[in-house]
């Protein structure tokens, strides 16, 4: 959500629970009285009653925004720490906003992001059944990359595919899960299944570093550095910019010992 959505919403949940108290409060003070002294005292008792429920309805509900007000700033305190490369700070903030909304994904979600940037691989995947039960038994994109990332920087290489593939037939277009899947099959020793996945993903994305690097290293794994010094060859035919032409030649370098 938004920042000014949140600002919008926020807004109008407090002008209803205003208008919802002083409706109510309204609607207790119509209430008529008798001239019984036995239904007077009746009603007395429980025009207080209704008092003391509204006022604890309203401070109840209050609390509620209040907590949503903070959990939103300290998600979003986390998100900038993480722009920083802060990411002990936006780990504590995200952990914060979780604790004020554990029912809320996107909170869990930037706690993820930062538990992956401090390296917290095993608690991202212990958080997974957190995400199955807000995400009603499925896994958004991001979420499900977080997790694939996890299991293969904690060497759990079997988990992998399935989750890239899940990723794929919902949007081909997003390399990043191919790419990861081809990593996986290199660190298995499957170099054909790698060169297959990389040599989809410059298919359809030719400029596409990670693959190029990750089809040449296929290669040169399996014992063909020729193969390997060709692919980075063939990057003279597209545009890189000059880092990667730099990254390619140091790789030849190393090809070629």
């Amino acid at each position: 959500m938004g920042f000014a959505k949140f600002i919008l919403w926020t807004g109008l949940k407090t002008l209803g629970l205003i208008f919802l108290g002083l409706l109510a409060a309204k609607a207790i003070a119509a209430l008529r009285d008798s001239r019984a002294p036995g239904r007077r005292d009746r009603l007395f008792a429980a025009r207080s009653a209704l008092y003391l429920a509204l006022v604890l309805v309203v401070m109840l509900g209050a609390n509620y925004l209040g907590r949503d007000v903070a959990a939103e700033i300290y998600a979003r305190a986390s998100s900038g720490d993480l722009d920083r490369r802060q990411f002990a700070k936006a780990y504590e903030n995200a952990v914060r906003a979780v604790e004020l909304r554990p029912d809320s994904l996107p909170y869990w979600e930037a706690l993820a992001t930062a538990k992956l940037a401090l390296r917290q691989y095993a608690s991202v995947v212990a958080d997974l059944p957190v995400f199955l039960a807000l995400g009603k038994g499925q896994l958004a994109e991001d979420d499900g990359y977080r997790l694939a990332t996890s299991y293969y920087l904690l060497a759990q290489y079997d988990k992998v595919p399935a989750l890239t593939q899940a990723m794929v037939a919902v949007n081909r277009s997003h390399a990043a899960p191919y790419i990861l899947e081809g990593y996986t099959y290199m660190a298995q020793k499957r170099y054909g299944d790698a060169e297959r996945i990389f040599l989809a993903v410059l298919q359809m994305f030719p400029t596409q570093q990670a693959a190029v690097e990750g089809l040449a290293h296929t290669h040169f794994l399996s014992g063909n550095c020729a193969a390997a010094r060709a692919v980075l060859d063939q990057t003279s035919r597209f545009s890189f910019p000059p880092e990667s032409r730099r990254r390619f030649e140091a790789l030849k370098d190393l090809y070629a010992q």
